[in-house]
């Protein structure tokens, strides 16, 4: 299936503050069904705060989420992840003292259950054939590849129609990170949106639709890979020299 003008999520003036700290201004973005969305932006710009706050992990300041068409800026975490919305933190984040197989069923904890499940789980492996060997093993006797690729995994199992995935490629293998991303891209056959986080920039503009680039907590760029590098914003950003954000919403939707 390829990636259509539906909109799958949109976020309107999204702010986020610590305290008197801001450290997320006003950015807006939407994700297309079926397109992959990628967030790029030196460390500490506001992306992974974008995903969290999208997710209702951190509260926001001020500012609108709307899920295929739904308002769910107020809803709790479970609400969120029970609308269609699976979100993967950086790091790893797998449960060691437990078997691979019952990691990737607490992926559909409260969602899912019996044959529904079963076959989730199932389909989780088959995308994975790194971790499909490896069912009935705890989880910290992978390595920090193969624990990724299960956090990856276990986001899938609910089969979400929105996947929030922040810097999958954190702490493995080159090797690995081409075969994670090629499944990312592979995810849109299945209806399936995404919205990545992701430093290792090239590789992450090889497999994204449209990217949205950050500077000092907010959104100073948006457009396809081939847009926003003929236009020298990323080598700006990521080079340390000052870009100012658009004015006005339309622009920087």
């Amino acid at each position: 299936m390829e990636k259509t003008n539906e909109i799958t999520l949109e976020v309107g003036d999204l702010s986020v503050a610590y305290g008197k700290a801001v450290v997320l201004r006003q950015v807006n973005l939407t994700v297309s069904k079926g397109g992959i969305t990628l967030l790029l932006g030196r460390n500490g710009a506001g992306k992974t705060t974008t995903l969290l706050a999208i997710a209702g992990l951190i509260p926001k300041r001020s500012g609108k989420v709307v899920f295929e068409g739904v308002d769910i800026s107020q809803s709790t975490p479970l609400a969120i992840v029970q609308a269609g919305i699976s979100n993967v933190l950086e790091g790893h984040r797998v449960f060691v003292d437990l078997t691979v197989e019952d990691n990737l069923r607490l992926g559909a904890f409260g969602l899912l259950s019996g044959k529904s499940l079963n076959e989730r789980v199932d389909r989780a492996l088959e995308l994975f054939p790194q971790i499909s060997g490896f069912r009935g093993m705890k989880a910290g006797a992978l390595s920090g590849g193969q624990q990724q690729i299960l956090a990856i995994a276990q986001g899938l199992v609910s089969n979400p129609r929105l996947l929030l995935l922040d810097e999958p490629s954190v702490g493995i293998a080159p090797r690995l990170v081409s075969d994670i991303l090629a499944l990312i891209k592979s995810l849109r056959t299945e209806g399936m949106s995404v919205l990545l986080v992701e430093q290792l920039v090239q590789k992450a503009m090889d497999v994204a639709d449209v990217v949205y680039l950050y500077d000092n907590q907010t959104v100073v760029g948006k457009g396809t890979p081939q847009e926003l590098g003929a236009s020298g914003l990323v080598e700006r950003v990521y080079l340390g020299r000052e870009v100012e954000a658009p004015s006005g919403r339309d622009k920087n939707q």
